[in-house]
């Protein structure tokens, strides 16, 4: 019986040195993947920052994101590439992205497309009329935010999608303090600071086009901009692509993402994270993938992580990964299709 013992407690003491050698080796060895992923992917989160200061310097660490930046094409939107309406059932399509995209019944608003690839799962709303698109704030905005399923029901709304970031010390913002500033029918209803990151104003225009500015609020309205938050990055501009370094610098994670085609038929897609056998979310090189085979001419990153959400018919659609009975957060705001 001590032999066994004895025998078991090797065995053991041998797995732990193995599994001790491995992740010393991932963490500190030749292959830099496993390295920027810890960190890009802690250093976006509120309350997980420590797991990237545990193994690695503040040095380590800026020298790690220096080499995962998002590069954004430095263009501005040209809004008379967007011809809306410009698109019809011909029954025949080029691809099969197309046809997801392309297909629908007369009349119909609206529909939910599923997306999955490598290590994720998400859903894409296909929006054929963007002068239907909106931006609906919390009723407490600056008080308090909202979960975006009552955002959605108080605004009659279709579909939702989260929008603003706000600040989350924590991980206990009561999502009422956006980060950067809102605009609200044409009016400039909060200032707030922006993350810091890259992007700009984004939002809709007096003729529905989806545009992404570096512009002040106030030049932003002065130019026709009805609705707008301040977030980013801007993923596509004019057709092309930011430019990814590495991973981006974002890791991977819950992603929520605005776009709009040159057709004008405008995509809300939110990919669920964090969880792991079901989904772990997506790095902004896999943003662009998806981007690219839906052509999208124009789109930005909204806020992520566990405030990423799809509100269909008042009921949350995704399944997001917030601290919550239901996973959701409060947020300020939301784009909604009434």
């Amino acid at each position: 019986m001590k032999k066994k013992k004895k025998t078991k407690c090797a065995v053991a003491l041998i797995l732990c040195d193995i599994i001790i050698v491995i992740g010393f080796f991932l963490t500190y060895g030749p292959i830099s993947y496993f390295r920027n992923l810890l960190v890009t992917t802690s250093m976006t989160t509120m309350t997980h920052k420590y797991l990237a200061r545990t193994f690695y310097t503040d040095e380590m660490i800026d020298e790690i994101l220096k080499s995962n930046t998002v590069t954004e094409i430095g263009e501005s939107v040209n809004v008379n590439d967007i011809v809306i309406g410009d698109f019809e059932q011909t029954g025949t399509y080029e691809s099969v992205y197309e046809e997801e995209i392309l297909k629908h019944e007369e009349g119909q608003d609206y529909k939910i497309v599923p997306l999955s690839g490598s290590g994720y799962k998400g859903y894409m709303a296909v929006i054929y009329d963007p002068s239907k698109i909106e931006l609906a704030v919390a009723p407490k905005l600056g008080v308090r935010g909202s979960f975006l399923k009552d955002i959605a029901k108080e605004n009659q709304a279709k579909v939702a999608i989260n929008a603003s970031g706000f600040l989350d010390p924590n991980e206990y913002g009561n999502g009422g303090a956006a980060t950067g500033n809102i605009i609200k029918d044409g009016k400039l209803i909060w200032k707030g600071n922006p993350t810091g990151r890259t992007g700009g104003l984004s939002g809709f225009n007096k003729d529905h086009v989806l545009v992404l500015t570096k512009e002040t609020p106030e030049q932003a309205i002065a130019n026709g901009m009805v609705d707008a938050v301040e977030f980013g990055p801007f993923l596509m501009v004019n057709g092309k692509a930011a430019e990814i370094k590495g991973n981006g610098g974002w890791g991977i994670a819950p992603r929520t993402i605005l776009a709009q085609r040159k057709d004008g038929i405008v995509l809300f897609i939110v990919i669920d994270g964090r969880q792991p056998g079901y989904s772990l979310g997506i790095d902004m090189n896999e943003a662009i993938r998806i981007l690219k085979r839906y052509k999208v001419h124009n789109a930005v990153n909204m806020d992520g992580g566990a405030s990423s959400s799809l509100v269909v018919n008042g009921e949350t659609y995704s399944k997001p990964c917030g601290y919550s009975a239901t996973g959701e957060r409060l947020v300020p705001n939301g784009w909604i299709l009434k």
